[in-house]
């Protein structure tokens, strides 16, 4: 299997593709990825960032770097989010190769602390993430797990 991983800024001509790909696995509204994505491609802020892992023009994972993953502590900033690969490529390193991908680049961009919000507890300490706290999603009544990752 080969595919690259691409950042929204470098390829702007996915952007709608994309949106659509991350609404479709997330169910959060196409307006709000679309808003995030176009405010990543002003370049103003290092956040938010998006990006996809491509192969033969088919999306097959992406992950996006936004302020706040719709939780309670608003100082843990930014998050990495809306983490996805294709049910097909699961268990073949994509979601780990994107990880290592957006870590490197937002460190290259001054940017050395990443958080993450989810309820898996193994996978992402493979990667480098280290379990930092138990924090409240935004509606939830369980509380989640928190990561964090430093460059």
């Amino acid at each position: 299997m080969e595919y690259k991983i691409i950042r929204l800024t470098d390829r702007p001509e996915i952007k709608d593709r994309a949106a659509q790909w991350f609404h479709e696995k997330w169910g959060i509204p196409l307006a709000a990825y679309l808003e995030s994505m176009e405010e990543s491609l002003t370049g103003e802020n290092l956040v938010p960032q998006w990006y996809v892992a491509v192969e033969d023009d088919r999306i097959i994972g992406g992950m996006g770097v936004i302020e706040n993953d719709f939780h309670d502590r608003k100082d843990l900033a930014p998050n990495v989010c809306a983490v996805y690969t294709e049910e097909d490529r699961r268990g073949m390193g994509v979601a780990g190769a994107l990880l290592n991908y957006v870590c490197a680049d937002m460190k290259e961009r001054g940017v050395d602390i990443l958080y993450l919000l989810t309820d898996h507890d193994s996978f992402y300490e493979r990667y480098g993430w280290e379990f930092f706290c138990m924090v409240q999603g935004d509606g939830e009544a369980e509380m989640s797990r928190m990561y964090v990752h430093r460059a």
